[in-house]
């Protein structure tokens, strides 16, 4: 009986491990850049916001569109008269058999239809200028996707620097453990002073408490990119290194900069409210014609014991003018034109903003560039600076602060390629978007 219990308790024990461990899988997930992207695109909460944007610019002109067609009215009252009222009929004819008439309540009730014929072009103007703010609305979902991609890309270089930082320190704290023992042995047998040893010990509990930063900006990266991507913030992510191992191709300041006049979002958003504000200064203006609408109702009243109407309907034209249009339709009009002026002067803003966005990103692109080859170049220079060093002091020809130095260096040289590659990924990934093409 012992015996089975034993071997009952050891399955559940391998179970629960087994569980542990396909739980510890399920939280760790290595992602692609195009993977993080299409995440977060699908998951942003500024595009949500976006989407309702759009639905309201949307059901906006369904309601601009709504105004042809005719305002319909009912109503209707049932009122009492506590005092009867004094009724006097002009015509003799019917003043016989009226006498002692008591008139106590009344009902009635009001059927109204007009349907607008001409409103000078009021209606015509919201109907077009509520599409030009549904298109620019939609221009500024496609602006901000082009910012929630940057934004994903930028995350994924953080977070792949901060997992090479963690690399690289791990790598480079064995190294130096490992110069810890050897100096131990060293300073027992009395090939070196305590004060050497001392050194080394230092610069490992250094490197240590470098690895213990370097691990907590990689599990802050890892959150701030699970959120991102709407993913549960346990999640482990580790960046797939290939996303970042590209070649590009660039083109000259000139070529981006006529991309960005024809291709941003933000440029185009603007023209179309400028349009829509062009149709404000159109519709504004309308309120100088009069309004024409055919109309059509039914009345039905009652007053008992004295007058019953029923069957009254009416169709006519009905003309409405508000003669106090005639001066204060101005003040209007040149609201509207101070917000096309407004616009235009936006316009000229942005367009100066672009040409210094784009020369930034150019230049910091290239910068990226040139700081990669120089830092590649630094890391053969460190790797052979530290290997002579390491030569020199074997041969009691450098110290022991010069040979830490030199592996300082050539961890530092490492953890600089590696952020210039990242930082060049996002440098050109931001030049694409000034010009208006990352999404593309």
């Amino acid at each position: 009986m012992k015996h089975k219990l034993t071997t009952a308790g050891i399955f559940l024990l391998l179970c629960l491990v087994n569980i542990q461990s396909l739980l510890a899988q399920d939280s760790t997930r290595t992602i692609t850049l195009k993977e993080a992207i299409n995440l977060s695109v699908t998951n942003s909460h500024l595009l949500k916001n976006n989407k309702a944007k759009i639905n309201e610019a949307t059901a906006v002109i369904k309601e601009a569109s709504e105004s042809r067609l005719p305002d319909v009215t009912v109503s209707g009252s049932y009122l009492y008269l506590p005092v009867s009222p004094n009724i006097h009929l002009k015509s003799d004819t019917s003043r016989k058999g009226i006498g002692g008439l008591k008139v106590s309540q009344a009902m009635y009730g009001i059927f109204n239809a007009a349907l607008p014929l001409y409103t000078g072009g009021k209606i015509k103007y919201g109907i077009e200028s509520a599409k030009y703010l549904e298109e620019a609305a939609k221009l500024d979902a496609a602006d901000n996707k082009e910012a929630v991609i940057l934004n994903t890309i930028n995350a994924y270089s953080n977070l792949f620097k901060s997992m090479k930082a963690v690399t690289l320190v791990k790598e480079n704290l064995e190294q130096s453990n490992q110069r810890v023992k050897d100096f131990t042995n060293l300073e027992k047998n009395g090939l070196i002073p305590r004060n050497d040893l001392l050194k080394v010990a230092l610069q490992s509990s250094n490197i240590a408490l470098t690895l213990l930063d370097a691990e907590s900006n990689n599990k802050i990266a890892s959150v701030n990119m699970a959120l991102m991507l709407g993913l549960k913030e346990q999640t482990v992510l580790i960046a797939d290194s290939f996303s970042l191992q590209q070649t590009y191709s660039i083109k000259t300041i000139e070529e981006y900069e006529q991309l960005a006049l024809m291709a941003r979002n933000d440029i185009n958003a603007l023209a179309l409210r400028k349009k829509s504000a062009e149709l404000g200064i159109k519709s504004a203006k309308t309120d100088y014609y009069p309004s024409l609408a055919l109309t059509a109702g039914y009345i039905a009243a009652n007053l008992p014991a004295f007058l019953t109407i029923t069957n009254a309907i009416t169709v006519g034209v009905g003309v409405k003018y508000s003669l106090s249009s005639l001066w204060k339709t101005k003040s209007k009009i040149e609201q509207a034109d101070a917000r096309v002026q407004q616009i235009t002067a936006s316009q000229e803003m942005l367009n100066d903003n672009i040409r210094l966005q784009i020369n930034q990103a150019y230049q910091g692109y290239l910068l990226s560039r040139k700081k990669i080859e120089v830092y590649q170049k630094a890391i053969e220079q460190a790797t052979e600076n530290y290997r002579i060093t390491k030569n020199k002091y074997d041969n009691s020809l450098a110290t022991t602060t010069d040979l830490l130095d030199a592996d300082v260096a050539q961890l530092q040289t490492k953890l600089n390629v590696s952020n210039a590659i990242a930082d060049a990924v996002v440098a050109y990934n931001t030049l694409l978007q000034t010009a208006g093409i990352l999404n593309n």
